[in-house]
């Protein structure tokens, strides 16, 4: 077989490198010099070896600091029944988001906008409603210990919010989010469906989230319903896939 090309055996011996702990997180890689007289060959080579495990999104190339091993936060372990604790009385401010981080209210800050839009036929689709039907559109930022960690962009009929303190973005953050914000209104969730899919950010999504190249996100779809009703549409849940580990258990 022939040889493989010299900047895939580079990368492969960066990579191992970083797998096997001998290049740990934050460690400043070679520079572009070194690895030219290590490996004998040429910049270019060296440079597509680079960007090559950038978009694997295991290096990131700081301005003026050189390549760096990326350092990746353990990723938090996300399960769906945490959904169960918010219908309980709270003994201190929190919502699902505060508890997954495991953050205080004072540790956690919520960036919103909110507008009114009509349902197209996606949305109209989740939420059983005719195409056109008029939302109110929230669109948030979710940051930890002023660190940006998620994006959820949600939908509710404005027929639901209209004239409510739900429809005031003064009013956020708000204890216990939208399940304790449905049942304010008098229709607390009684089921959550969530749909999970992985794609690549959006450059808009990976420069609000702090995000390197390569990095994939969860886009997940959530709808929440009480009795037959859908009371809320959630499009998306957008989460670095690196931080987070989606845990599911099914009782039979």
């Amino acid at each position: 077989m022939p040889d493989r090309p010299a900047y895939l055996r580079i990368a492969d011996t960066l990579r191992e490198g970083i797998r096997d702990g001998s290049l740990p997180p934050g460690t400043r890689l070679p520079t572009i010099a070194e690895l030219c007289e290590v490996h004998g060959v040429s910049e270019i080579v060296v440079r597509q070896a680079v960007a090559l495990l950038r978009g694997e999104g295991l290096v990131e190339t700081r301005r003026g600091g050189g390549t760096l091993v990326k350092v990746v936060p353990p990723a938090r372990r996300v399960a769906m029944d945490r959904y169960r604790a918010v219908t309980r009385p709270l003994a201190v401010p929190e919502t699902t988001f505060t508890r997954d981080q495991k953050i205080t209210w004072e540790e956690y800050r919520l960036d919103r906008r909110f507008t009114r839009v009509r349902a197209d036929d996606d949305l109209g689709a989740l939420f059983e409603l005719p195409t056109g039907t008029e939302l109110l559109r929230r669109r948030f930022v979710f940051y930890s210990r002023g660190e940006p960690q998620q994006i959820s962009v949600n939908y509710l009929p404005w027929s639901l919010v209209e004239d409510t303190p739900v429809a005031d973005p003064a009013r956020e953050p708000w204890p216990g989010g939208t399940l304790a914000q449905l049942a304010y209104l008098g229709h607390p969730p009684t089921r959550v469906e969530e749909s999970v899919r992985s794609r690549m950010p959006t450059p808009e999504e990976a420069e609000t989230l702090g995000m390197s190249g390569g990095v994939p996100v969860l886009a997940i779809t959530r709808r929440l319903l009480s009795r037959a009703a859908v009371m809320e549409v959630c499009r998306d849940i957008v989460l670095p896939a690196d931080r987070v580990v989606l845990d599911y258990s099914i009782d039979l």
